[in-house]
């Protein structure tokens, strides 16, 4: 038998790519719609986080937490010090489905990886953590690690 080289330089080679993409997308989107909204109809576990405190102490308060894979969480984020600080967790934030993220009156949706909080700003984190294992937490502020202002995320098997 002979294998011939797929070239896409005829109209129905294109047409028939395309279809193909389009149903793994569709396939892709129909399991997470059918998958997901179970989760996203469960009220989420809240944890509330704070970035510094008044004293401007570079620190997360916890800085310590731990989710159990499969389970939806709302991370209630606020910043009482009087700079501003970053919710950094990039390996954290992959391993995870983010369904939202609230802050004044904005809703965003889809991958995140760090969020800004102003001096006095709040936010909502709406997750699923999805891959167990240990991340590291950090404000990616130049000095800011350095100085004590870091932690750890721990997803843990369903």
């Amino acid at each position: 038998m002979m294998l011939k080289k797929l070239s896409l330089n005829h109209p129905w080679q294109n047409q028939c790519l395309r279809r193909c993409l389009t149903a793994i997308i569709g396939l892709i989107l129909g399991i997470n719609l059918v998958c997901f909204p179970a989760i996203a109809a469960t009220p989420a576990i809240e944890v509330n986080v704070s970035l510094g405190n008044s004293a401007d102490e570079l620190k997360f308060f916890p800085n310590q937490f731990e989710f159990v894979a499969g389970k939806r969480y709302k991370l209630l984020l606020d910043n009482p010090s009087p700079q501003k600080h970053y919710f950094t967790a990039k390996d954290f934030a992959d391993a995870s489905w983010t369904q939202k993220v609230e802050a004044a009156k904005v809703e965003v949706k889809g991958a995140i990886h760090e969020l800004e909080l102003k001096p006095g700003g709040e936010a909502e984190w709406v997750f699923v953590p999805m891959k167990p294992g240990t991340y590291e937490l950090h404000c990616s502020i130049p000095g800011h690690t350095e100085a004590g202002m870091v932690g750890e995320i721990t997803i843990k098997p369903e």
